[in-house]
Formats: C-alpha cells, sequence, structure tokens
C-alpha cells in the first residue's frame, strides 16, 4: 500500500470500563481521537480507521485458558467476583460485558497485527490496547485479555520467525514477557520503573528468558525520579543494538505514557517532549531494523485529559509521517469538547515546553549514576547472549 498507517478503531472501544473511580477512565482514549481527528492526523494522506471483529475464543485461547476466557466471559454476565482469576479485585472490577469489550480490545490488536503482516498496511496502531499485564489465568493490573501478547501469538501463527517487542510503560510489561519467555522466536523488552518502587514487581535485568531462550527477555529498571535525559539515554543504550543485531521481521510496540511527570500512578518525570523524541525512535527503528513494518499499541496513562491525548496523538502523527511541530496549539473545539467531556481545563499546546537532549552512553559509564547503572546491568546481562559486547 505504500506509505500508509492503519488505525483500528470503533466506538465499542471505550466499553472497556471499570467504573467511574477507576484510574483506567476510557475518556482518555475518546479524548484522543478526538484530538487526533480535530488535527487532522486522521485526515493524512495513506491513514485509514479501520473497522475490525473482537477476538473470538480461538484467537483468545493463543494466550489464555479456556477456563480464564470463560470466567471472564460468565463473570461479565452474573458481576459476581472470581477469587481464583483476579476478577473483581480493585484493579480489575467486573463489569458489565466484560468478555465482548476485551474481546475487542484484543481484537483491535490482532487486526493491526493482521495489517502490517499481510501488507495492508506498512504500520497499524490500536491506542485502546496495550493491555500487557493480563496473564494466561487471570486478569492482573487493569489488564483482562493481553491483547499485546496475542498480536504477537497471532504473527507466530502464521509464520514469523522473528517479532521483536519493546514496551515503554512506566510498568514492566510482566504479561507479555511471561508469554514468551521460552519462547526465542519474540524479543521482548521492557524500560521501567525499578520493581522496587512500582507495580508488578518484577522487570529485574536477571529476568534474561528461559533456558532455551536466554537473551530474550531484555529489562531496564530505572530509578523512581529518572528524567529525559537519563531515559532517552537509557532507551539509546539498550534498544537499537538489540534490534540491530535480532533483525525482527515486525516490530510491536506498546507506548503507556504513564513515564509523564504528571502521572499521578507512577515516579518517573518524562515530558511529552520527551515521549515525543521515544516515538520518533521507535519509527526509525521500524524502518531500520523491520522494514517499516510497525504495530504500536497504547497502554497506562492516567493524567486523562493534560498527557493521554497529547501524548497519542503525538505518536499516531509520528506513525503517519505527519509528526506535529511542537508548538502545534490543540484546536478550540478539542478544548471545548475535552472541558465538557471531564470539566477539567485542557492544555493549549502539545509541547511542555522542553527541549531535551542526552548523552549516548557509549562516551562513558558513570558508575555513581542510578540510571547508568541500570542500563549497565541490564546490557551486562543480556547483550553477550546476542554476540554484543556490552562495554563497547
Amino acid at each position: 500500500m505504500g506509505d500508509s498507517l492503519l488505525v483500528s478503531w470503533d466506538e465499542g472501544l471505550t466499553s472497556y470500563n471499570f467504573g467511574p473511580q477507576h484510574p483506567m477512565a476510557p475518556v482518555r482514549v475518546e479524548l484522543t481521537m478526538e484530538l487526533a481527528r480535530s488535527l487532522g492526523v486522521l485526515d493524512a494522506p495513506g491513514v485509514s480507521l479501520n473497522g475490525f471483529a473482537p477476538a473470538t475464543a480461538e484467537q483468545l485461547e493463543m494466550v489464555h485458558s479456556r477456563a480464564y476466557v470463560d470466567a471472564v466471559r460468565l463473570a461479565g454476565e452474573t458481576l459476581r467476583p472470581d477469587d481464583a482469576h483476579a476478577l473483581g479485585t480493585t484493579d480489575n472490577p467486573v463489569f458489565p460485558h466484560m468478555h465482548e469489550a476485551s474481546a475487542l480490545v484484543a481484537g483491535g490488536s490482532i487486526a493491526a497485527a493482521r495489517a502490517v503482516w499481510t501488507g495492508e498496511a506498512d504500520r497499524a496502531a490500536n491506542i485502546a490496547g496495550g493491555l500487557h499485564h493480563a496473564m494466561p489465568e487471570s486478569a492482573w493490573g487493569f489488564c483482562v485479555y493481553n491483547d499485546a501478547a496475542l498480536a504477537i501469538a497471532w504473527l507466530l501463527d502464521q509464520g514469523a520467525k522473528r517479532v521483536a517487542y519493546v514496551d515503554i510503560d512506566v510498568h514492566h510489561g510482566d504479561g507479555v514477557q511471561t508469554a514468551f519467555y521460552d519462547d526465542p522466536r519474540v524479543l521482548t523488552i521492557s524500560l521501567h520503573e525499578s520493581p522496587v518502587t512500582l507495580f508488578p514487581g518484577t522487570g529485574r535485568p536477571s529476568e534474561i528468558g528461559g533456558p532455551e531462550a536466554e537473551g530474550s527477555a531484555v529489562n531496564v529498571a530505572l530509578p523512581a525520579g529518572t528524567d529525559d535525559a537519563r531515559w532517552l539515554r537509557a532507551f539509546h543504550a539498550v534498544v537499537p543494538p538489540l534490534l540491530e543485531e535480532f533483525q525482527p521481521e515486525i516490530l510491536v510496540t506498546q507506548q503507556g505514557c504513564d513515564t509523564h511527570a504528571l502521572d499521578p500512578l507512577a515516579n518517573l518525570m518524562l515530558s511529552l517532549d520527551g515521549q515525543r523524541l521515544a516515538y520518533t525512535a521507535m519509527h526509525d527503528l521500524a524502518r531500520r531494523t523491520a522494514g517499516g513494518r510497525w504495530v504500536l499499541l497504547g497502554g497506562g496513562g492516567y493524567e486523562v485529559v493534560r498527557v493521554v491525548p497529547r501524548a497519542w496523538t503525538t505518536l499516531l502523527a509520528e506513525a503517519a509521517g505527519v509528526p506535529l511541530p511542537p508548538e502545534t496549539e490543540t484546536p478550540e473545539s478539542w478544548r471545548t469538547f475535552a472541558m465538557e467531556r471531564t470539566g477539567e481545563v485542557p492544555p493549549t499546546a502539545m509541547t511542555d515546553g522542553r527541549s531535551p537532549s542526552f548523552t549516548p552512553f557509549e562516551r562513558g559509564y558513570d558508575p555513581g549514576d542510578p540510571v547508568d547503572r541500570a542500563i549497565q546491568a541490564t546490557r551486562g546481562a543480556v547483550f553477550p547472549s546476542h554476540g554484543i559486547d556490552p562495554h563497547l
């Protein structure tokens, strides 16, 4: 199709809704799509919105057990908690039609993977996706079905030999790592806040994959307070060398924007401008290492007016090949819409006014810097498995 972006979108995606007091408010996705639309991103050349079907039971069982899928369906019908499958917890309350809503999110990510794999589009997105915590037998961390793992499993079922997954959510991508921990065909890379200070308490550098897949799981555990410059230094010290060596057939990424300093649930200190540079880097890596084949997903992000819509609109614009200048103003019509929907005052520009830069790790390692120690711990743990010298 040439230079194209397909966006999986269905109004029903906002039905993934744990209730009015839950941090994962579906209005964040609604505000994102409205901002992207009002800024012309969705009308850019080569961009299309695509309807799709919910994931089938057979597809869900590529990652989840039949017993769990049945439990989700039953809980959504009866609204009764199921302790055995962690349905009805504070993080994962039961809600009506929970199976249908969750299967729709999963279907959107599988459809995105299908579009890129078949050549229907060069890149495909599901911003309502990225539910990376869900486990084979249980809900976990606001996630019922693991759409990211399901998209990857679908690709493997189609014959993919090398799929890379890069997760830049502030929380460890534990569910995706678990799904493929013993599978050398899948390289999972997660940059996240240290498990010492943040849920889910996993994602240490020592988690490197199973005995037959050593080096296939990569974890960069960053200290609380890490800012744009230090985060970007870590990203570039670990992700490009591994992707260049692995040469995936397709790149799947999760762009949780809860790394932002305003996010209420975590402790990293990135700005929208730092996140923009991360999206640009992802796009560049997709071109350089995966033939441009890129599946991009949303994820966490709980500052639903000031951060999520701007971050993911910026992401969609980058993937569409029409990156927005930082000084771009948010349209007045969108600000009115956001105010009406949330009662909050929305931001007026697509920037936090920062101009992030970083010093490449290769220019020198500082053992007194906790970010540099985190970088070196990860490189030392996994680079040798890929034939890369961790000290260069």
